[in-house]
């Protein structure tokens, strides 16, 4: 422990002190009531420390985001709290989060994404079967003209629409091949052009 964190602890057992004293000052006449005050207010201290020490972990629960740095090669993704790297991606104009996994052959969006795009599911022939986790699902292959994210775009890229329940589109292989570098680092999807 160096300086400094000394000095912090011995403030905040100061300051603990202090509130502990006034408590029991204020209230000498009932001591169950000030003893129940006293533990409510040392819940509440131990809680704000505790949220000062894991506010990294609490700020990337609350608010996982992705980052494009400028020069446009280079995609950050964090861990989400369930584990999954998650990448929202600009398909035909319109915003589609995927699930990136490298299990899936090609990007497969699910029906309700793929009407989001554009695609018209009543022209679509459900002639393909993909293999899942939950089995055999039946896929048509479509084109989507633009997939975007950050400055890179690529057109007319292959995928294929579930026609099972899939509640995630996913982000397979066949898109992260575009990429050079493919690596984890510290809790990070990174992928570079």
């Amino acid at each position: 422990m160096d300086q400094i964190d000394t000095a912090q602890l011995m403030y905040l057992l100061l300051l603990g002190g202090a509130v502990v004293v006034w408590f029991i000052a204020a209230n000498r006449n009932s001591a169950g009531k000030t003893l129940q005050h006293a533990m409510l207010w040392g819940l509440i201290f131990l809680g704000v420390i505790a949220a000062i020490g894991l506010w990294d972990d609490i700020r990337q629960t609350v608010r996982p985001s992705q980052t494009v740095f400028a020069d446009g090669n280079v995609i950050e993704l964090p861990r989400a709290p369930d584990g999954h790297y998650y990448l929202t991606a600009d398909i035909n104009g319109e915003f589609v989060r995927f699930v990136v996994d490298t299990g899936a052959s090609d990007i497969v969006l699910s029906r309700a994404d793929a009407k989001t795009v554009g695609l018209d599911l009543d022209a679509l022939s459900f002639h393909g079967q993909a293999s899942t986790a939950n089995g055999i699902v039946r896929t048509a292959p479509v084109r989507l003209e633009t997939v975007t994210v950050g400055a890179i775009t690529d057109r007319d890229v292959r995928a294929v629409v579930n026609d099972g329940d899939l509640f995630e589109s996913l982000l397979g292989m066949r898109y992260l091949q575009r990429y050079s570098s493919i690596r984890i680092e510290n809790g990070t999807l990174i992928l570079t052009r």
